[in-house]
């Protein structure tokens, strides 16, 4: 562990965070986190926790993660959207090249539904994009 530690800790919850302030200047030199907030990245919240009031170093910290967070997640999107691609090369050469009669008959319904879900709505959303451009 690094011997610098930060001012704050982010505990990562599905729609955001608990917020600490890490101290390590008392007696017993512990590391301690007192929880000052929790945070929602989905609708912007930031409450405070148990009656305290956040200092504007507290908020800076906090929108800086907010945005930081924010930008992380987008891009682990997009990252899992290029691997569905891969993964939908590597199932057409599983289907083409090692399926069983039994296999497919187990999973080609569910995959033909998807990939006409999917189809549908990316030539609506492309339609959608082209009319916008020509406007």
């Amino acid at each position: 562990m690094s011997a610098e530690l930060p001012d704050y800790y982010f505990r990562v919850r599905e729609n955001g965070a608990f917020v600490y302030r890490v101290d390590t200047e008392n007696r017993q030199r512990r590391i301690e986190m007192d929880q000052i907030a929790v945070v929602n990245i989905k609708n912007g919240d930031v409450k405070p926790h148990g009656g305290r009031e956040l200092s504007g170093q507290d908020m800076l910290a906090i929108d800086n993660w907010m945005t930081d967070r924010v930008a992380l997640l987008a891009q682990r999107d997009i990252d899992d959207i290029h691997r569905a691609v891969d993964y939908l090369n590597l199932t057409t050469h599983w289907t083409q090249s090692r399926a069983t009669p039994d296999q497919l008959e187990n999973v080609t319904d569910a995959l033909l539904m998807a990939m006409h879900d999917l189809r549908t709505v990316l030539v609506r959303k492309k339609a959608d994009r082209i009319l916008k451009k020509d406007d």
